[in-house]
């Protein structure tokens, strides 16, 4: 690993406008991006007074893409997570069985999940957006690996049985197709799943090609229900046809499951005759703004220390065994499996006993949160609470 990524940035304005290159599968150092820079000097200048704090322009940048009043807020974000993201795809692509994946490939996958980060984060449940960021990537490249190694050992006839209608049109979409190919793919779609009914159903996947009077029966299927179910019906089709198209829904499929990498740190190629950011004039902020901003940063961290105390003391509740339970799973990153070997008892033991400690924990934080942040509880929010909870184990138990 190299260490140049080891190197903390140092200034603010490096935290928020530098991104990391890689080369290959290593990483050779930050790269500015020198619109983001020209911007936080711009708005540091606006202030009143120089702000050095990282947790203000945290606030301050959140606040700016929250309410869409400065358009290179999420930039700014952006870069702030770049070494989160790193690590988190360190951390995954380490324990992850297949050597297909890089780091680079699995940090530019979930680099784009920014977007995801940002708007499910919540700042006045007092927890920090590195956390927050760390769990949503880590959840994001652990379901995206899985997906593609389902992907890519799968032919693309068993890739279409064992699709979602759902899926397929999301993948089609992605792919810029109109409305009216999306729905002749997607009938052929289903006379393909009505009429292809292969021997090995539940088996392997490498799943054979049709015969070609499984495709007289699935386009005749087809050119029966086009009359009905299409808006448009268009020509009769061949089996060879209604083959091509299927192929290019896999094809989408595996596009829109496995995207080419495309990463946010790339540069922009404004290189020609560089123009000056065209900028509205920053309004100046008050005093009294930046004291109000340094108040809500403080009651954050309270907030922080607060969820933190309520944790480790449902945490210390627990009986000595669960203790023990979520101190092998989160600190020694052992397996289900490893850990009943450990302890003497069935697997199964295990998998029970670690849901209900993670649920007495996420009882008593969503009580606490009720009871002293007056939060109305609903499911997402809770979903939101169950992923900084698993944040904060992983982070507690392994320091």
């Amino acid at each position: 690993m190299s260490d140049l990524v080891m190197r903390s940035r140092q200034t603010i304005a490096e935290l928020f406008t530098t991104f990391l290159q890689f080369d290959a599968n290593r990483v050779i150092g930050w790269a500015t991006d020198a619109r983001l820079r020209r911007n936080i000097i711009n708005h540091q200048k606006a202030l009143s007074k120089s702000e050095n704090s990282e947790d203000f322009w945290v606030s301050y940048w959140y606040k700016k893409w929250q309410s869409q009043t400065e358009n290179l807020a999420k930039g700014h974000l952006s870069a702030y997570l770049q070494e989160v993201c790193y690590w988190a795809a360190n951390k995954t692509v380490t324990h992850f069985s297949s050597g297909q994946y890089t780091l680079s490939d699995c940090f530019q996958a979930i680099v784009t999940k920014t977007d995801k980060v940002l708007q499910g984060f919540k700042p006045d449940m007092g927890f920090n957006i590195k956390n927050y960021a760390s769990a949503i990537f880590s959840s994001e490249l652990k379901e995206l690996l899985r997906q593609h190694k389902e992907v890519d050992i799968s032919t693309d006839w068993r890739l279409l049985r064992k699709l979602t209608q759902k899926r397929l049109v999301e993948s089609l979409e992605n792919a810029g197709l109109n409305a009216q190919t999306i729905e002749s793919y997607l009938l052929a779609w289903k006379a393909y799943q009505a009429m292809y009914a292969p021997r090995q159903e539940k088996g392997t996947r490498k799943l054979a090609r049709p015969d070609d009077i499984v495709w007289e029966n699935i386009a005749q299927l087809y050119n029966r229900d086009r009359h009905s179910q299409l808006s448009q019906p268009g020509l009769e089709c061949s089996g060879e046809t209604i083959e091509k198209w299927l192929i290019s829904c896999a094809k989408a499929v595996r596009a829109y499951l496995y995207p080419n990498m495309a990463s946010l740190n790339a540069t922009s190629g404004d290189n020609s005759g560089e123009f000056q950011d065209i900028l509205p004039q920053l309004r100046q902020e008050s005093l009294l703004s930046e004291i109000i901003a340094q108040e809500e940063i403080a009651e954050r961290k309270s907030q922080q220390s607060q969820i933190s105390n309520v944790i480790i003391a449902a945490i210390k509740e627990l009986d000595e065994q669960e203790q023990n339970i979520i101190k092998y799973y989160y600190q020694g990153s052992l397996t289900q499996s490893q850990i009943a070997k450990e302890l003497g008892v069935k697997q199964y033991t295990i998998s029970r006993k670690l849901s209900k400690c993670k649920d007495i924990l996420l009882l008593k934080l969503a009580t606490w949160s009720k009871e002293s942040l007056h939060i109305s509880l609903n499911s997402s929010l809770l979903d939101y609470m169950s992923t900084l909870l698993e944040e904060w184990l992983q982070t507690y138990y392994s320091k």
